[in-house]
């Protein structure tokens, strides 16, 4: 079966004429090579000279040839008009059936060939394996390098996969930036679909020049398997798309084969999706706040803000159920905004020294607009922007570099601070420290955690400490959870801290009783939908 339908080829018609062409001339040859005696004394009876055959027999000899002639011109007509309606129909089949932008087949044609493959391979006692495979990142390409350069991936993309699978394979384009290939083979034969699977993925792991630019794509690759007539192709393409979901989940990058405890998964994650949908217009999803203090003196310096869910019918949910799917789902950047509105609501009525720190999601990173829609919230609450910090990952600079850069830079010139967070855990370089303006460093919590026991976390506690100290960065440590800690954290010139020993992530209706002790309120707060719920133990009382 071939992966696209065939264009309309005219010489299949030209044969045809030729032949006909052939049997007319052949029919005239033979009747002239016959008759000729019998049509010469008809021709000379016509015109009165001489005797010769009966004058009708005559006049019906040269009719017949009139005919013959006449009947070939028919013809010709008619074959016309057949092969340009033909063409007609089959170019109008062909487009139906077809991507234009990539050749392969649309989503109509691949349910409906795909099922007679099914069905033939079953017959044959084969199997059919369908991949599903998505691009990751992809809408990252539209929304940095437009979408003439989207296309040109996805052109680069059809021909890279084009280029792997063999000629058997059916292709497919399902829309966006997925695709879908579907090969018959021998049930003992799974190891060389494993291996083209892999394939597909090297292929696609590899830069698209673009406008003098390299994109780089990767992708995603669900694998689903028909082993029988009976199952339909609507199964199998979902079987496919959970299994490429699971591979999104656990890196990207890769392929995975469906197994049925996934589908129970997918399940779950669309519970979410649907909830965080229906939860944040009902204002479910509230601010809380996680101390920030001088190690040293145990000054209250500020709250790092803590996104929760409050949902109706399951209670508290911790950001680490929600968080990833509002991702995956393109919800995490309204969702981020709307919080972080609230909190500055909330952070408003505090004492001007106490900071509020905000987590960007790598997400947001990739919006070309971030900048300007956070400096927007800013104007529209009324918080100064010197009173606002926001924490940005190590692993978010390696997406767009350039496109961060112009996102920190911007944000850095109306007055906002910055924090690389999770320092650490990811591929900071020195220049790119250098490069752009974040105002503190962050050590991931893991180091601080394991400090104590392991004599290599603490040289690297040391390194990132002396670093800061080196390019004038302030270090803040997370995960502070002991007494023991924090004063080895002071020892080695670790200025700011966080974590359950100093207090723990509390409501906003805590936090507020935490800082009208300290006289640090300049108003009372006025709650808002979930702000007054408890969390945890209260907030360790610090000098």
């Amino acid at each position: 079966m071939t992966s696209t339908p065939k264009p309309f080829d005219r010489s299949e018609g030209a044969k045809r004429d030729i032949i006909a062409g052939g049997i007319v001339v052949a029919a005239i040859l033979l009747f002239v090579g016959t008759g000729s005696n019998v049509m010469q004394a008809a021709v000379r009876a016509l015109i009165g000279i001489g005797g010769g055959p009966d004058r009708a027999l005559a006049t019906a000899l040269v009719l017949n040839v009139a005919l013959i002639l006449f009947g070939w011109r028919r013809y010709k007509d008619l074959n016309r008009e057949i092969l340009e309606r033909t063409e007609a129909e089959q170019r109008a089949r062909y487009l139906a059936d077809t991507d234009p932008l990539t050749g392969f087949l649309n989503r109509r044609a691949l349910l409906a060939n795909g099922q007679r493959m099914i069905a033939a391979a079953a017959a044959e006692r084969r199997q059919v394996a369908l991949f599903l495979l998505d691009l990751d990142h992809f809408k990252t390409v539209n929304d940095i390098h437009g979408h003439a350069a989207g296309d040109r991936v996805l052109q680069v993309a059809a021909e890279r996969i084009s280029a792997v699978l063999p000629p058997t394979a059916t292709k497919a384009r399902l829309g966006g930036d997925e695709f879908v290939a579907m090969l018959a083979f021998e049930p003992a034969a799974r190891a060389d679909i494993d291996a083209l699977a892999a394939e597909l993925i090297a292929a696609l792991d590899n830069g698209i020049m673009h406008d003098a630019q390299q994109i780089r794509i990767g992708a995603s690759l669900g694998i689903s398997l028909a082993s029988d007539a009976s199952i339909t192709m609507e199964t199998v393409v979902r079987q496919a798309d959970i299994a490429m979901y699971h591979c999104k989940d656990e890196g990207r990058n890769r392929f995975c084969w469906f197994e049925a405890g996934m589908e129970m998964a997918v399940q779950v994650r669309n519970q979410i999706e649907t909830g965080i949908r229906n939860g944040m217009p009902r204002g479910e999803f509230v601010p809380h706040f996680e101390p920030q203090v001088d190690i040293a003196s145990g000054r209250l310096l500020g709250f790092e803000m803590l996104m929760r869910w409050e949902s109706p019918e399951h209670g508290m949910i911790p950001p680490e159920r929600f968080i990833p799917v509002a991702e995956e789902s393109g919800l995490i950047g309204d969702l981020s905004l709307q919080v972080i509105r609230e909190a500055m609501e909330i952070a408003k009525r505090w004492d001007p020294s106490i900071m509020l720190a905000v987590n960007i999601s790598p997400q947001q990173l990739k919006d070309p607009w971030f900048s300007q829609k956070l400096t927007k919230l800013l104007v529209e609450v009324g918080f100064p922007a010197a009173q606002l910090e926001v924490e940005i990952t190590e692993s978010s600079l390696f997406e767009n570099l350039p496109l961060v850069r112009s996102i920190v830079t911007s944000l850095k010139n109306q007055g906002v601070s910055l924090s690389l967070d999770d320092f650490g855990t990811g591929y900071s370089s020195l220049s790119h420290l250098r490069a752009l303006p974040f105002d503190r460093i962050k050590i991931d919590r893991s180091f601080i955690a394991a400090m104590r026991g392991s004599a290599d976390a603490q040289a690297i506690v040391v390194a990132i400490v002396r670093l800061g100290e080196s390019l004038a960065m302030p270090i803040t440590a997370e995960g502070v959870e002991d007494e023991e800690t924090a004063i080895e954290l002071t020892r080695l010139g670790c200025s700011k801290g966080q974590g359950w020993y100093f207090g723990r992530a509390a409501s906003a209706a805590d936090t507020d009783l935490l800082l009208a002790e300290r006289g640090l309120l300049r108003a009372p707060l006025v709650p808002s939908a979930g702000s007054g719920v408890r969390e945890g133990e209260p907030l360790r009382k610090t000098a």
